[in-house]
């Protein structure tokens, strides 16, 4: 056997003890093919990561002890800025023996004796190519991201003009696809929540950051495919950005042409939801995919989404999530980048921190906002020293 086919028999071994732990509708989600998938994910983003080191000559900033700051300093890089992707590659390359990571109250990072490996990203992914394509989308993301990091982090570009540049509108939406394998779990755990949480009847759902439209598709398709799609007497699907809510809704007019529940329209959720059209207690559920963990203030935002459900409605996110604290995800690489991603300006308040949360911090928020009833799919609380690299969970959230 090769060391591919060794590496996916491993992974189809870890797979199958995983899909015991996993609700049926999940496990086919999560097989051997998903979890080598994964870790070849996590080692291209690797290989990624450590270009961009040596490329910003992060090398020397290394060879004494520093904290972020003082390593973003050494190398010319813009601080405020720099500190977060820059802490993501150095806990990166430290988890992989080419840093020492040291701990005294303050976490700085040095330089191992050891030569740096010379990691090509290239082997990696034409491993994946092989293994199974629909991942390519991600790998393609993320080598564009890699491109323009070091202007990034020394302050010549932003991420948002690296990253959604309008020639860059084909990236993402090969990205939030489900066509995309890495990406499509999470609007499948998704859809899986929704048909096994919502109640029977007429239902009013409203869809915050709707963005391309593929979590709307795989929820309609879920409900069409077990028979519920009629107990949908409202599907509002929002969107901020223009654009994405234009081509989001004629993805969905082409995909359900009959469906005679559909609206669409924009919405901020940083702002008053009632003023953009949305009365208080309207809604039966509140539905998003990967979109509250950027709110600026989540207490507000849970509080208007509290406001416009009704006695008994639920709030239903499928996002990534954090097992343990620290834990470093390969999608942070991308999205590190981002403003909103990287930094909760509310955060001093007593909320959670910016970019992706742990389960518990998700409980924790949700109470605060008098919701009841908080509910995992799959119950991720219970995974974190067996499958501690699961990263995607529903949540599930009633207003009483």
């Amino acid at each position: 056997m090769s060391g591919s086919d060794i590496a996916l028999a491993g992974a189809t071994a870890l797979a199958a003890g995983l899909q015991e732990a996993l609700p049926p509708p999940l496990r086919p989600l999560f097989d051997g093919r998903f979890l080598r998938s994964r870790d070849l994910y996590d080692e291209f983003v690797l290989r990624l990561a450590l270009r961009v080191f040596q490329t910003a000559d992060l090398e020397a900033a290394t060879r004494e002890p520093g904290d972020a700051v003082e390593i973003a300093a050494r190398a010319g890089l813009e601080p405020d800025r720099a500190r977060v992707p820059l802490e993501w590659i150095l806990r990166q390359l430290a988890a992989r023996g080419i840093l020492r990571e040291r701990a005294d109250g303050v976490t700085r990072w040095v330089r191992s004796h050891a030569p740096l490996p010379s990691l090509d990203p290239d082997p990696v992914r034409e491993e994946q190519a092989g293994l199974d394509p629909s991942w390519l989308p991600a790998y393609t993301l993320a080598e564009t991201a890699a491109r323009d990091y070091v202007p990034f982090l020394r302050g010549k570009l932003t991420g948002e003009e690296i990253l959604f540049s309008p020639a860059r509108l084909r990236l993402w939406i090969d990205y939030f696809s489900n066509a995309n394998g890495v990406y499509a779990v999470n609007n499948r755990v998704g859809a899986a929540a929704v048909e096994e949480w919502m109640r029977p009847g007429g239902a009013a759902i409203l869809e915050l950051g709707g963005g391309l439209a593929s979590a709307a598709c795989a929820l309609l398709e879920r409900l069409e495919a077990t028979g519920r799609l009629g107990d949908l007497r409202e599907y509002r699907f929002t969107e901020l950005v223009p654009a994405f809510l234009r081509r989001g809704q004629r993805e969905l007019q082409a995909r359900f042409p009959g469906l005679a529940s559909l609206r669409f329209a924009p919405l901020d959720m940083n702002r008053p939801f009632e003023a953009q059209g949305v009365a208080p207690g309207s809604v039966s559920i509140v539905y998003a995919v990967n979109t509250l963990h950027v709110a600026p203030d989540l207490d507000f935002t849970l509080g208007e989404i509290f406001r416009v459900l009704e006695p008994g409605g639920q709030l239903i996110v499928s996002e990534c999530v954090r097992m343990r604290p620290g834990q470093s995800l390969s999608a942070e690489f991308i999205f590190n980048l981002m403003a909103a991603f990287r930094s909760r300006p509310s955060a001093s308040r007593g909320q959670p921190p910016a970019g992706f949360l742990l389960p518990g911090q998700w409980k924790a928020v949700m109470q605060t906002a008098a919701f009841v009833d908080i509910r995992f799919l799959p119950d991720v609380p219970t995974f974190t020293e067996r499958f501690p690299l699961f990263h995607v969970a529903a949540i599930g959230a009633t207003r009483p």
